[in-house]
């Protein structure tokens, strides 16, 4: 009994419900309109891992720097489309 009434258990069946019912609409819309149902985008579950952002380096890059990278680019593009 105390398995069931565990808030994660609750929490993840209210997810599930959430789910459903969204791709139930979705469903509805779709008949509606004669097209297709796109696939929701499910509740995220508790416990789930975050999907992390892509990073490119550690630091900031110091304004010189970016400057003359950014110069390099446009001379690049420049050259290439003359």
């Amino acid at each position: 009994m105390a398995y069931w009434s565990s808030q994660a258990k609750t929490n993840a069946i209210l997810a599930d419900i959430f789910d459903m019912l969204a791709q139930i609409n979705a469903n509805l819309v779709a008949v509606g309109s004669h097209k297709v149902a796109k696939k929701t985008k499910p509740y995220p579950r508790p416990g789930d891992k975050a999907k992390k952002e892509k990073k490119i380096g550690k630091n900031a890059l110091p304004a010189a720097e970016l400057d003359s990278w950014l110069a390099q680019k446009r001379k690049a593009y420049k050259d290439r489309h003359k």
